[in-house]
């Protein structure tokens, strides 16, 4: 999906660095807040807005203040400026893309994104990912260091090889949440995301958020995944598991984002040389080329999906007619492959020099079928619509469509990755 640079004013005027990730028409708007002084360029924060994307929803994906990109004196944070700035840039999404349906908050940014939540009117459903069920548990990541920040009003902590100051008013704003309250009275549908083997964020944090919180809730064991989500299979997983799971409460803006008309649409996502995102209704799948000629292999081949489109109405085909006539057929199994041949291989074609698309197609019929009733289905195999129109004369209109202004997707990822 193109990801494309914007700033924002924070919570408490600092310029915020963001990026959004989105399709050509998302279904619904999410708002994603990274762990504590983690960036919203984490790999984290970047596989699961990328996945979210391709499933569909556009994504804002912000520095706080005096992280990543973002203006604004660290030491001078804490976690109530957090919520400032996440209930700024739901604002600042609201007001420039659509309103911020889903709240999805990693880490500390979980804790923030359930403290945010009563001041984000229009979010449907939250999601948080291995967070605290208090926001003081970050303290622990402080060591010795605790004792000098109470005693001197501040201290230089180590955080992921990096070093932060944190003064005692930090700490004494972590003092002041109440956070039991904030998720007993959410009142919105709730995912928690945990790992079993979170070495950061204990297990059990995720049992006192759960618990906390009135239905509807729902739990997902990211099992195998370490705190930070580094892995890119693990983020994707989730990713996918918050796209179902939200598309569920979000009702709306998923058929908002039906279009009207038969069109199909297919646009670069600019993710890789060759990938595209396909959609038909409300319906979005990706289509690549494979590695070996360049592309990453993010989803099937337009041959491919040639070859699926005419198994599908294969299937289609033969169920419809099997239930007007009566059949005892259970189930239609179809098998394709593409190729080219040369076309003196083919004793039936009226081309005889060069080559020719052949697609091999072998039909598996389950079911207490005779051979005649096998055979006649056989026939019936060759009628299916895509079968007449691959057959037949295709007559394809090409012309120019209004562009975009601007660079295109493909152009504005590139831009967006330096």
């Amino acid at each position: 999906m193109p990801s494309t640079r914007v700033e924002f004013p924070g919570g408490r005027g600092a310029v915020l660095a963001a990026r959004i990730d989105a399709p050509a028409a998302p279904r619904a708007w999410a708002l994603f807040a990274h762990c504590f002084t983690c960036s919203k360029d984490s790999k984290a924060a970047a596989y699961i807005a990328r996945a979210l994307a391709q499933a569909g929803f556009g994504v804002l994906r912000f520095d706080f203040t005096g992280l990543g990109g973002s203006g604004g004196d660290f030491a001078s944070t804490n976690f109530s400026s957090n919520v400032d700035d996440l209930v700024a840039a739901a604002d600042w999404l609201r007001d420039h893309h659509g309103p911020p349906s889903l709240l999805v908050g990693h880490s500390l940014g979980g804790a923030a994104v359930l403290a945010a939540a009563d001041r984000v009117a229009d979010a449907g459903a939250v999601v948080t990912l291995g967070a605290p069920f208090d926001p003081g548990h970050v303290t622990r990541q402080f060591g010795d260091e605790l004792q000098a920040i109470a005693e001197h009003g501040e201290a230089t902590v180590t955080l992921a090889g990096r070093p932060f100051t944190i003064r005692r008013a930090f700490l004494d704003d972590l003092r002041g949440q109440a956070q039991g309250q904030r998720i007993r009275t959410l009142r919105r549908p709730l995912l928690v995301m945990h790992a079993p083997g979170d070495r950061v964020v204990d297990i059990d944090n995720a049992r006192a958020i759960f618990e906390a919180a009135l239905h509807p809730k729902s739990f997902v064991s990211l099992d195998g995944a370490d705190h930070l989500l580094d892995r890119e299979d693990d983020a994707r997983f989730a990713a996918g598991v918050i796209a179902a799971w939200a598309t569920r409460y979000l009702p709306a803006a998923q058929d908002a984002a039906r279009p009207d008309d038969d069109w199909i649409e297919v646009a670069e996502t600019g993710s890789s040389a060759y990938e595209v995102e396909v959609r038909a209704g409300a319906h979005r799948w990706l289509a690549d080329e494979p590695a070996s000629v360049g592309g990453a292999d993010a989803g099937p081949g337009p041959y491919d999906l040639l070859a699926a489109a005419l198994g599908a109405c294969t299937a289609m085909t033969l169920r419809m007619y099997a239930r007007q006539k009566g059949l005892p057929l259970r189930q239609v199994r179809v098998r394709l492959k593409h190729a080219k041949v040369h076309a003196s291989d083919c004793a039936h074609c009226e081309t005889k020099v060069g080559r020719i698309d052949r697609i091999e197609r072998a039909i598996a019929l389950d079911g207490g079928l005779d051979e005649a009733q096998r055979q006649r289905l056989l026939e019936i195999a060759d009628k299916c619509p895509v079968h007449r129109t691959l057959h037949g004369e295709v007559d394809v209109v090409s012309r120019l469509a209004p562009a975009q202004d601007g660079p295109g997707p493909a152009a504005a990822a590139a831009a967006a990755h330096p």
